[in-house]
């Protein structure tokens, strides 16, 4: 499984992010004790919020920003090689012109 990235549930992730909450340790102990990846868990912290009342694990708005912006940059790359594609075809139909 070396070079494959392993998926973990929502569920599991709350809980993960629950635990190193109320348990009092640290962050690499939870990680060897859940067999994770080292640093995970600190992504985690950082894409995800744990609301203090309900406990519920909701995507930070850093993280939603974050994924905006990158679908907006590849959506502005994707336009700019259409504009490009366009004007090299005008430069072509403007050449064949007598």
């Amino acid at each position: 499984m070396a070079g494959q990235k392993r998926k973990y549930a929502v569920a599991f992730k709350q809980e993960a992010l629950r635990l190193l909450e109320v348990s009092g340790k640290s962050v690499r102990q939870i990680e060897e004790e859940l067999g994770i990846t080292p640093g995970l868990l600190n992504k985690w912290k950082q894409r995800y919020q744990l609301h203090p009342t309900t406990g519920e694990v909701t995507p930070s708005d850093q993280h939603d920003l974050e994924a905006e912006n990158r679908r907006l940059r590849r959506e502005l790359a994707l336009v700019q090689a259409e504009r490009d594609l366009l004007k090299k075809a005008v430069k072509l139909f403007a050449a064949d012109v007598p």
